[in-house]
């Protein structure tokens, strides 16, 4: 079997302090954990990062692993155990069987990684998907949110969820040891939140742009105003120009959610004509349409 040299695997030095170690795996776990990592042979060194720091994070393996490597092994090199071990030296040659772990690892520490006496080793908890819902303003600031989940007893937990600012429905929210706890000892797994935002009346998402749409008298459309428009940032004052028909669109830069690069907002025009409530006004849509007598809009 081949061994393994698990201060490279982690890249640290033999006489790395607990803290460094840990500081190496956490490092390298969320670098080629397979949820995050997709290019080939990640997951393969992820279960050796796991691998090495389950030898070396107990004092009593390492101290073990520690004795066989002051012999002149290094990683990669065939391996043969020692005369005497494996009679009292804190060997175990008896079989790997089925595990995440190498047939080294085995020999060494048991089948289950416990030791010879065959301990259960820790295995890190499932993680759990659940979803969380928010407005678009919280979409656009950014901000904290309460999460009110059950497990499986019926007991409710709450949690405080942050939210960064621009996130988009589908994107998920990570929060570690969230999930379900671990095995004899390992960790627990992670709670993965699928965002969604409720609906808004003034505004449509599309993307990272929001649409808003405007309603105009037909003299602001026809003959040009400055009015003001809701953004998700306040409100600003629009220049509508002279002429415009319903269903045009106008860009205000920038003013959508927040990203790299940012949203904008587009204002959709609507032109609305006003209803009749006296008889001047009538006589005014009348005389409104002697002055347009031929204009036909549906021409």
């Amino acid at each position: 079997m081949e061994f393994k040299d698990y201060y490279e695997i982690l890249g640290v030095k033999p006489d790395a302090s607990e803290a460094e170690i840990k500081s190496a795996y956490r490092k390298l776990a969320r670098q080629y954990h397979p949820d995050k990592n997709k290019e080939p042979g990640a997951e393969e060194r992820f279960k050796a990062i796991n691998e090495a720091n389950e030898a070396l994070r107990d004092p009593e393996k390492r101290r073990t692993y520690d004795q066989l490597r002051a012999g002149g092994y290094r990683g990669g090199e065939q391996f043969r155990p020692p005369p005497g071990w494996g009679q009292g030296g804190g060997f175990d040659f008896g079989g790997a069987g089925d595990s995440d772990f190498s047939d080294f690892f085995e020999s060494l520490f048991g089948r289950a990684g416990g030791g010879p006496r065959g301990q259960p080793r820790p295995r890190r908890g499932r993680d759990v998907q659940a979803q969380v819902q928010i407005d678009l303003q919280t979409a656009f600031d950014g901000g904290r949110t309460r999460l009110a989940l059950q497990d499986g007893s019926g007991s409710e937990r709450v949690l405080e969820v942050k939210i960064p600012a621009g996130i988009l429905p589908g994107q998920v929210i990570r929060l570690s040891g969230q999930g379900q706890p671990g095995a004899a000892g390992g960790p627990n797994g992670d709670l993965m939140l699928e965002v969604t935002i409720r609906d808004d009346p003034r505004f449509r998402l599309e993307g990272r742009n929001v649409v808003h749409v405007l309603p105009l008298a037909p003299w602001e459309a026809a003959l040009g105003a400055t009015v003001p428009v809701p953004t998700l940032a306040g409100a600003v004052d629009l220049r509508i120009p002279a002429g415009s028909q319903s269903g045009r669109k106008l860009r205000l830069k920038g003013r959508g959610l927040p990203g790299n690069p940012a949203g904008d907002q587009l204002v959709e025009l609507s032109i609305r004509a006003p209803a009749i409530e006296s008889d001047a006004q009538r006589e005014a849509y009348e005389a409104l349409s002697k002055q347009f007598e031929g204009y036909d809009p549906r021409a």
